[in-house]
């Protein structure tokens, strides 16, 4: 019985009462949108700001993209799932001369739910096809074992 109170007891003290944060990519990007102005700004005062771009557009060089993601654990009772609490994107885009032309911030409310389809694709060939005498034949071949012979001497 002592023991049992003593573990409750150590259970209890390493509980928290503060919400473990994780944090990912840059913070509070809502207050860090809100100083750079559009035909104003240039990409030195974006960098100055905000830090270096999480990514930056593959199609063209002067779309930046900034991340940022917050999550909280949930209660004990939720097994330590977690709750995505901030989730903000901010989309910017530079023109030739280095001057901020375009500025658009994405939270958790702009993002979409997506349902994917759980139909599956079913096999159009029969063992009578050519395509499955191919797959077969090439599977025997990676299976078979190789054959040794010996040197003649």
């Amino acid at each position: 019985m002592k023991y049992f109170i003593l573990f409750i007891f150590l259970f209890t003290l390493s509980c928290s009462i503060n919400k473990v944060k994780n944090n990912h990519g840059v913070l509070s990007l809502e207050k860090k949108f809100n100083k750079i102005q559009i035909n104003k700004s240039n990409s030195n005062d974006v960098i100055n700001i905000f830090g270096p771009p999480s990514t930056k557009s593959t199609f063209d060089n002067n779309v930046w993209i900034y991340i940022e993601r917050k999550k909280t654990n949930r209660s004990i009772f939720k097994l330590g799932n977690q709750k995505i609490e901030k989730n903000n994107v901010v989309v910017l885009e530079i023109n030739k001369k280095g001057i901020l032309s375009k500025k658009e911030i994405y939270d958790i409310a702009n993002m979409n739910k997506y349902e994917f389809s759980k139909k599956k694709t079913s096999k159009k060939y029969g063992k009578d096809s050519y395509i499955y005498g191919v797959l077969s034949s090439l599977r025997d071949k990676i299976d078979a074992p190789i054959k040794r012979t010996k040197s003649k001497k």
